[in-house]
C-alpha cells in the first residue's frame, strides 16, 4: 500500500485533473463558442532558450473534432496540456470564449495515454472522485449510478467499479478513463495519444467507441486529440492541423466535410482520403528533412 509521500509523488497529471482552479465547483454544461490560440510560445523555465512552440495560431469552433499530428517530440502534448491549463504559455493567450485559460477546469475533460488513474482507488472510486467536485450536492448513491451507466456506455462490466487499475487490462484502464472525462460531461475533451499503448484490436474498438459516442451527442463536445498516427486521424477528425519539429508552429491544416470523412470500411479505397494521406504524409516528411539539413 502507498502512503503519504509516496502517493503525493505518483502521477502530477492525476493531481492536476482532480484539483480545480479560478471557478465554482457546481456548474452547468454551457455551449462553448471558440477556443482561441493567439501567437502562444512555450519554453520551459529549466531552459528558457529552448522553445518548445514557437508564435502558434489557432481557432477551433464548437463541436469540432480536431486531431493534432505531428512527428514523436514535436510538442503535441505539451501544446494539449496548456490547453489543460496543466502549463503556462511563455508568451501569447489562450481563451476561451475570450475568457483567459488559467489552471485546469471542469469544463476541459483531459484523457491521457497512461490513463491517469490513481493505483490505490478503486476505478469506480477514480472516476467518483471526480464527480464529487461536479456534484457536491448527490450522494455517494446517486453519482455511483452515473458511473455504472456511463461503463455500460463504454462496454465495462459493472463489477469492474471495484477493481483496482492493476487488475485491470490497458484497454479496460483506458474505458475507465474515458468514463471518468464523459461523466463529468465537460463541454471540452482533450485526449492525449489515449489508445497509443493498446494493441490494434483494442486500439480499433476505442476509436469507433469515442467517435460514436461523439457523433451522437446532441450538443457536440469539442474534441482535441493529440496522434501520430495519419490513419488515425483521418478515421477521428473533421479538422486535422499538423505541428512541425520543434520549436513546432503549425504547417498544414484541413477540415473534412462529413460527408467526405473516412471510414475504416472506406479509408485504403477512397481516392480523395488517399490523396490527403499523401499530402499530410508529405508535409511531415517535408518538414523532417528541413531540420535535418
Amino acid at each position: 500500500m502507498l502512503v503519504g509521500d509516496q502517493r503525493q509523488g505518483i502521477r502530477n497529471e492525476n493531481r492536476d485533473f482532480l484539483h480545480f482552479t479560478g471557478e465554482p465547483l457546481a456548474w452547468e454544461r454551457r455551449h462553448m463558442e471558440q477556443i482561441k490560440v493567439a501567437d502562444v510560445s512555450f519554453a520551459y523555465k529549466e531552459a528558457p532558450n529552448r522553445l518548445i512552440l514557437k508564435d502558434v495560431n489557432l481557432e477551433i469552433e464548437s463541436g469540432e473534432f480536431v486531431c493534432l499530428l505531428g512527428q514523436s517530440g514535436c510538442g503535441k502534448s505539451t501544446f494539449l496540456r496548456l490547453l489543460a491549463g496543466l502549463e503556462t504559455p511563455t508568451s501569447g493567450a489562450l481563451t476561451i470564449d475570450s475568457v483567459p485559460i488559467k489552471g485546469a477546469s471542469l469544463e476541459r475533460g483531459v484523457v491521457f495515454q497512461d490513463y491517469g488513474l490513481f493505483p490505490w482507488m478503486s476505478a469506480g472510486e477514480n472516476i467518483l472522485l471526480a464527480l464529487k467536485q461536479k456534484y457536491p450536492q448527490k450522494d455517494k448513491k446517486e453519482l455511483k449510478t452515473i458511473i455504472l451507466d456511463m461503463f455500460e456506455k463504454v462496454g465495462l462490466d459493472q463489477t469492474v467499479y471495484k477493481k483496482l487499475p492493476k487488475e485491470l487490462s490497458g484497454g479496460m484502464k483506458q474505458r475507465c478513463a474515458i468514463a471518468r472525462s464523459l461523466s463529468v460531461d465537460s463541454p471540452i475533451l482533450l485526449m492525449d495519444e489515449p489508445f497509443g499503448a493498446l494493441d490494434a484490436v483494442t486500439r480499433a474498438r476505442l476509436q469507433d467507441l469515442i467517435l460514436d459516442l461523439w457523433s451522437k451527442e446532441e450538443m457536440k463536445k469539442t474534441v482535441l486529440f493529440v496522434t501520430h498516427d495519419v490513419d488515425e486521424a483521418l478515421l477521428l477528425a473533421n479538422r486535422i492541423v499538423v505541428l512541425g519539429q520543434s520549436p513546432s508552429n503549425i504547417i498544414y491544416e484541413c477540415r473534412i466535410p462529413d460527408e467526405k470523412r473516412a471510414t475504416r470500411d472506406t479509408q485504403f479505397e477512397n481516392l480523395e482520403v488517399l490523396k490527403l494521406r499523401n499530402t499530410l504524409i508529405k508535409n511531415i516528411n517535408r518538414d523532417v528533412e528541413k531540420h535535418i539539413e
